[in-house]
């Protein structure tokens, strides 16, 4: 986690506005997790961060996040990268296609692109590795423990950077 806390604060440092669209289904267990780190976000008071809770449907956040104006943008979702369940990476933008996400209408891919082409605005994306995706089923210890973390790691670099 300490990687990505590094390659966090690097990509964050100019950040002037920064928009958390956290992605993911709280029917399907380890799917939630996008949506638990963007709560957690929730509650940090920070006016240079606003969270959206884009579900299962992210593309409708679209219009308001390009209307909040970011410099940034937080994706946060599960995603099959082939790793240890609760595994974190940091995706660039060019490689989100070549990533499975999990439960959403519109690829994320094309989301993506939409809002660089419609911002002049960095996009960072942080993949969850999902254990289980059963529906109705419950969210994973690894997922949990790794959604705690990346919303920690979070509000530490805006505690000291903003």
């Amino acid at each position: 986690m300490e990687n990505l806390k590094t390659q966090l604060k690097k990509k964050l440092k100019d950040a002037k506005k920064i928009a958390v669209l956290g992605i993911g289904s709280e029917l399907r267990a380890d799917d939630v997790a996008g949506l638990l780190v963007a709560e957690e976000l929730k509650k940090n008071k920070n006016p240079k961060l606003k969270i959206f809770l884009g579900s299962t449907a992210p593309e409708n956040f679209t219009g308001e996040i390009i209307k909040y104006n970011p410099t940034h943008i937080i994706i946060i979702d599960s995603m099959d990268m082939d790793r240890e369940a609760g595994s974190t990476l940091l995706i660039s933008p060019e490689e989100v296609g070549g990533v499975s996400f999990s439960t959403h209408m519109l690829p994320v891919k094309m989301m993506v692109d939409y809002l660089l082409a419609s911002l002049k605005c960095e996009i960072i994306i942080i993949g969850i590795q999902p254990k289980i995706l059963l529906f109705g089923g419950i969210i994973s210890k690894e997922v949990e423990k790794s959604t705690k973390q990346i919303s920690g790691v979070i509000q530490q670099i805006l505690q000291e950077e903003f």
